[in-house]
Order: structure tokens, then C-alpha cells, then sequence
């Protein structure tokens, strides 16, 4: 068995390292908010440039990597297809996302895209059959619960908000439709492979939704250009590379849930760049955070 393989006996092992490689991922993207933020350009814009500047690594990695590294590789429409459908899920989570950003408050947006978990879960039930013990559904309650209580002090749910509160909600079905996608696609391809070919789609998908925002494509210094190209190689061909690595090995659940951790890493880097503080409700919502994903993990066994 090569080391990119994904199954034993046809199911994904909870593989520890894999573990590690998924919170390291969700390190990578946990520093996209904090980049939008910063970014000279428009959200949409910036989620177009950070699939456009990751795609030259991501398809010289394809080249460069050997073939024992690839399971397969897509030969067939029908593989491009499958593909193309994962980009697409994962450009709808990006324009819903930022345009939930631009309706309602930057908490209520990252809270509510961070309820793909849920989805995932229900996905999995409804759709693939899968089982999940009791051990990993209280987990799973805890860790969001904990992620509610992060952010629980600047969440607002006012009537103004109630717009942008629904893209949320879109993006994390959109989010949760992506993770499930890439986790069987991972069974038969290569990481680069799935985030090359997928990440093509999804930028050429942002192009008209950046344009119909009415966002400038034009960086206005250096630095803003600097920070788009850090945005593709920390958050897109870093982090979310190591994710679609860790999917392989670990069941599609339980590797949403452990991307509840991101929000507690945001928080934390937050902390260390903008001096934002975190108050007793938040350090209780990460500990509580914490003990749901371990609770999810031992119910996944």
C-alpha cells in the first residue's frame, strides 16, 4: 500500500497522523478570514485569486509527483466530471460565504458555515448509509455548542442580519457537500490531483460571481498582491490540501468535526495579530470545543 492510499478493507482507518495533518490544515484556513480582512480587493475577488495563484503549485505537484502517489488517474468524462462537482460545491461555499460576510456580522458568518458538520452528518445518513454511535453524535453537539459559545459574544441575529445568516447556512451545505465529495474522490485520486482539477473549476465558476459583485479584479500595492499569493499557498495549497489528505484517512464526519477547531485557531491568531482578547466565554467554548472533538474521535473508532 502506497502512503497516499486512503482505505483498509474498503473503509477509512481513523489514522492519528492523518488527525494531526487535518488540525494543520484547519491552521492554514483558519488564517483566510484574517487575510479577507486585509485583502485590497473584493471578497469574491480574493477567493478567485486564491484558487488562480494555488493552481500553478497544485498542477506542477500533479506533474511532479510520482505515480505511486496516484491510485488513478482521471481518464474519463465521467472522472472530470466527478471533478468538476466538487469545484463547483466548493466555489458556492465561497461566494456564500463572503457574501454572508457582507449581510450580517463576521461572527454569525463564520458560526453558521461552521455547522457543516451537521449536514455532513445528515448527508452521510441519508445519502451513503452510514451509522454513527451515540459517543460521536454527543461530540458532535458538544463541538458546536463550544463553537457557539466562541463566538457567542459578537453573534447577532437581528432582522437585518437575517439575510446574510441564510448564505451561511447555504455555505455550510455547500461546505459539508464538498467535504463529503473530495473524501470518496480521495479513495481514487491523488491529493493534487482532486485539488488541482477541482480548484480550475471553482475559479472559473468565481469569475462571473466576482463581476456580477461588482468587485475590482486590481489589487491597489504590492503588499495586496503579496497578500492574495500568501492567501493560495497558506490557505488553499497549504491548508486545504492537508484536508483533503486527512479525508482519506478519516471518515468524512469526524473530519468535519475536527474542523471545528478552526475557529478556535482563527480566535487564537486574531489574539496574536489584532490584539483581539478572548474573554472567559470564549476560552470556556475552546476548551468545550476540544472535548467534543476528542469525544467524536473516541465515538469514531
Amino acid at each position: 500500500m502506497n502512503s497516499d492510499s486512503s482505505t483498509t478493507g474498503g473503509a477509512p482507518r481513523l489514522d492519528g497522523r492523518a488527525l494531526v495533518i487535518l488540525l494543520i490544515g484547519a491552521a492554514g484556513i483558519s488564517l483566510a478570514p484574517n487575510f479577507v480582512r486585509l485583502s485590497e480587493v473584493g471578497p469574491s475577488a480574493t477567493a478567485f485569486y486564491r484558487l488562480f495563484f494555488a493552481l500553478p503549485v497544485l498542477f506542477l505537484w500533479m506533474r511532479l509527483e510520482p505515480e505511486t502517489a496516484a491510485p488513478e488517474r482521471p481518464a474519463s468524462l465521467r472522472d472530470f466530471l466527478a471533478l468538476g462537482i466538487a469545484g463547483l460545491f466548493f466555489a458556492a461555499d465561497m461566494a456564500f460565504w463572503h457574501w454572508s460576510i457582507t449581510y450580517t456580522s463576521v461572527a454569525n458568518a463564520t458560526l453558521l458555515a461552521n455547522s457543516a458538520p451537521i449536514f455532513v452528518t445528515v448527508g452521510g445518513y441519508f445519502l451513503f448509509g452510514e451509522r454513527f454511535s451515540r459517543r460521536f453524535l454527543m461530540g458532535l453537539g458538544l463541538a458546536i455548542f463550544g463553537a457557539a459559545m466562541l463566538l457567542g459574544d459578537s453573534v447577532g441575529l437581528g432582522g437585518r442580519h437575517l439575510l446574510g445568516d441564510g448564505f451561511g447556512i447555504i455555505a455550510a451545505i455547500f461546505y459539508a457537500a464538498y467535504l463529503m465529495a473530495v473524501a470518496r474522490l480521495r479513495g481514487r485520486f491523488s491529493t493534487a490531483t482532486v485539488m488541482g482539477w477541482s480548484g480550475l473549476v471553482t475559479a472559473i465558476v468565481l469569475i462571473p460571481v466576482t463581476i456580477i459583485s461588482g468587485e475590482s479584479f486590481v489589487a491597489l500595492s504590492a503588499f495586496g498582491w503579496l497578500l492574495l499569493v500568501a492567501l493560495a499557498l497558506i490557505s488553499q495549497v497549504g491548508g486545504q490540501s492537508m484536508i483533503a489528505y486527512a479525508l482519506a484517512h478519516l471518515t468524512p464526519a469526524f473530519g468535519a468535526v475536527g474542523l471545528l477547531l478552526q475557529p478556535v485557531l482563527a480566535a487564537l491568531i486574531a489574539w496574536v495579530l489584532f490584539a483581539e482578547g478572548l474573554g472567559p466565554l470564549q476560552l470556556a467554548g475552546a476548551a468545550v470545543i476540544l472535548a467534543g472533538v476528542v469525544l467524536a474521535r473516541l465515538g469514531s473508532r
